[in-house]
């Protein structure tokens, strides 16, 4: 398959995330808002008043609308306003159980219908038809029959073996404890930090939206721990190992701990363009250790964003702060035994 398939996928994905970003802001917030009111048991937390039991329905109708968003805005992305529809619903579908055996494949189903109602709509606008059938394409032909035909695929042929595959994933997930957990948390904390809000990063951020809708917030909790170990991480060693670092890198010190408290990882990638060899190394360990310990404590955020500014959206609050100060320490302590003096008076930088 050629480059430019691929680009346009990716664009895709992308498109998809960040339209479905504002209805998971929402869900998480109010879910979370809801949530703190509640008393902990056995089954999660319980809320017994009935005006934080409708904050949290509304968390959930947020919830419940970001996969459906999700495949929407992947199909628009590859055909247009014509798609978006199609998509949306072909979404709902992979959201909700439906046929005989009520099979539901969540956002692996709904990612894969998106790109198929996308390319497939795009194939019905080549049709040549008349001008008088042409005005009614968008709002009834290309609706109809690109939902029923997808719809049928889905149901009859290909929704059995990705539900099947999207049970063991979310079983797989929820039993994970001990050395499963602490290798999921490293995995996530090193993609967080490997390129600072790139593409692997992001790549970690849309796995872990994707399982919130599963109900699965631990991985969230690690990933949201990481992003903000790289900057605070740098920040604070501007401040302890002074020696080595120039003026212009305290400076960007200063700004790198005001993004690491609201989640910013992108805070560090200054430092990181300047010693690559060094830096990296330092923050992506640090934020493997970060993400281990989320998640083998089971820290749950429930809103895509990190840093100590989401802290009234977490579960597990001591732990995710400890996560936080654990991770950025280690990246501290590396940082300091591994980067040279520099000399201060020529203020010559490191290379």
């Amino acid at each position: 398959m050629s480059k430019k398939f691929f680009k346009e996928l990716q664009k895709a994905f992308n498109t998809g995330v960040s339209y479905m970003l504002p209805s998971v802001v929402v869900g998480g917030i109010f879910i979370a808002l809801g949530l703190a009111t509640g008393k902990a048991t056995d089954a999660g937390m319980e809320v017994t008043n009935q005006f934080w039991k409708n904050i949290v329905d509304i968390g959930s109708a947020g919830f419940a609308m970001m996969i459906p968003l999700l495949a929407g805005y992947i199909a628009y992305s590859i055909s247009g306003k014509p798609a978006l529809a199609s998509g949306m619903i072909l979404g709902y579908l992979a959201n909700n159980p439906i046929g005989e055996n009520g099979i539901k494949t969540g956002f692996i189903g709904a990612m894969l219908l998106g790109v198929a109602a996308g390319y497939f709509v795009k194939w019905i606008k080549t049709w040549k038809v008349s001008n008088t059938i042409r005005t009614i394409m968008p709002i009834l032909i290309i609706p109809v029959i690109s939902v029923f035909t997808l719809s049928m695929v889905y149901i009859y042929l290909i929704a059995s073996p990705i539900g099947a595959l999207m049970d063991g994933l979310v079983n797989l997930l929820k039993n994970i404890q001990g050395g499963s957990a602490i290798l999921l948390g490293v995995i996530i904390g090193a993609m967080t930090a490997i390129d600072m809000g790139g593409p692997i990063n992001k790549t970690a951020t849309a796995f872990t939206i994707a399982l919130m809708a599963e109900g699965i917030y631990e991985p969230n909790g690690a990933h949201r721990v990481a992003v903000a170990i790289p900057p605070l991480a740098m920040a604070i060693s501007t401040l302890i190992s002074k020696d080595r670092y120039t003026k212009e890198d305290k400076d960007l010190g200063l700004s790198a701990l005001f993004m690491g408290m609201i989640g910013i990882t992108e805070g560090a990638i200054p430092f990181a363009v300047k010693d690559m060899k060094r830096v990296l190394p330092a923050i992506m360990i640090g934020s493997a250790v970060g993400g281990a310990i989320s998640m083998i404590q089971n820290v749950k955020v429930f809103v895509p964003h990190g840093g100590p500014i989401v802290l009234p959206a977490v579960e597990g609050r001591l732990w995710f702060i400890l996560s936080i100060i654990i991770g950025t320490l280690v990246s501290v302590a590396i940082l300091h035994f591994t980067k040279p003096r520099i000399n201060l008076e020529n203020a010559e930088e490191i290379k």
